[in-house]
């Protein structure tokens, strides 16, 4: 049984071979691309689109067609007859509302560890889509990621989805130890807590495209399925590398390409997608009686990519409170959760 699927209280016996199948049908849900090798496709135009970070039709479907005309060795002939064979497999084109549906049952919900907290998010944080925490410093974002790297790995009836999770840290801020304290007051096995998640430390915006694409090429390669991809946080490196007016839109187009990757990775592999972000003051946004709250930094560019935008403030003590800053579905609303030894729980309103 892969590493993943371990993780459970301890002395509990793994998950049925049903729900075994049952996660490696969810796991098969993209395809590979070296089955495009069955519609004419020669073994090396494969490997060149692996080695540029093409490991699934999906990623191809998704890619511009320049972009695949930049891979050395690739005439324009040969990338129409790549996007035609990927198109084909994919079956990439309109459905109806119902079947639009149906393809979304495979969708989950990852639990934060407080139930108040989920039932705001609409059950937690959902797959197939890009949920953004922001808020001042002590406001509770990377303890969140903590936790939800944890919970991913639970078995559904526990609030996970029995994945593995990336981790990108672009400030230092993950600690293996919080995991482990985090763990154990799960019940579970810290060390296989642990195992399971992929980390890297990001130092550039040029750096987390390339830990993207290996990220991308973990998921297609690992014997274990992914449930979640954190990034702590997204605009800290874009605020370093690109600095004043003079480069602003130059940021906001690496920004949106870096966004654009997320976005289709999580479509692509059924994950979700959480990202922190930083915020900046507004002096005159306010009065001395009715003081504006900090903004979430990215502009549009940022704000049209996610999903989900969640505001996180500090509350007494060691709670905190999230209120949903915008969604699609659903409504604006509050809710308080508490930071603990075993991760998030409900607070006291």
């Amino acid at each position: 049984m892969s590493a993943a699927f371990q993780v459970g209280p301890k002395g509990a016996a793994t998950r049925a071979d049903a729900d075994a199948e049952l996660l490696q049908e969810e796991e098969e849900a993209y395809s590979l691309i070296d089955k495009l090798q069955e519609a004419g496709i020669n073994a090396a135009d494969l490997k060149k689109l692996k080695e540029a970070g093409f490991n699934t039709s999906q990623s191809v479907v998704f890619a511009m067609r320049k972009d695949l005309l930049n891979i050395k060795g690739l005439s324009d002939q040969k990338v129409d007859k790549i996007i035609d064979a990927a198109r084909k497999s994919t079956e990439a084109g309109f459905v109806t509302c119902t079947q639009l549906v149906d393809k979304m049952k495979s969708r989950f919900a990852l639990s934060t560890g407080a139930s108040k907290l989920d039932q705001m998010l609409g059950g937690g944080v959902e797959s197939c889509s890009t949920t953004e925490l922001f808020g001042e410093f002590r406001c509770g974002k990377t303890q969140l990621c903590h936790s939800l790297a944890v919970m991913a790995q639970l078995p559904p009836n526990m609030g996970g989805a029995n994945g593995k999770v990336v981790y990108i840290d672009t400030e230092g801020c993950f600690r293996p130890e919080r995991i482990k304290q985090i763990a154990e007051g799960k019940g579970v096995s810290a060390d296989a807590a642990m195992e399971n998640i992929i980390y890297a430390r990001c130092y550039t915006s040029e750096h987390l495209e390339q830990l993207l694409v290996q990220a991308a090429s973990l998921m297609v390669t690992d014997e274990d399925r992914f449930a979640l991809l954190i990034i702590d946080s997204i605009m800290g490196i874009f605020r370093v590398d690109f600095s004043g007016r003079g480069e602003l839109s130059e940021r906001q187009q690496k920004l949106g390409r870096v966004l654009s990757k997320l976005q289709k990775m999580s479509e692509e592999f059924n994950i979700a997608v959480v990202l922190t972000n930083q915020v900046m003051a507004d002096p005159g946004g306010g009065c001395a009686f009715m003081p504006s709250h900090p903004k979430p930094i990215g502009g549009h560019v940022l704000a049209h990519f996610s999903t989900t935008r969640v505001f996180l403030r500090k509350g007494r003590a060691e709670q905190r409170v999230a209120k949903i800053y915008d969604s699609p579905w659903l409504p604006e609303a509050e809710s308080v959760f508490e930071i603990y030894a075993g991760g998030v729980r409900n607070g006291t309103d």
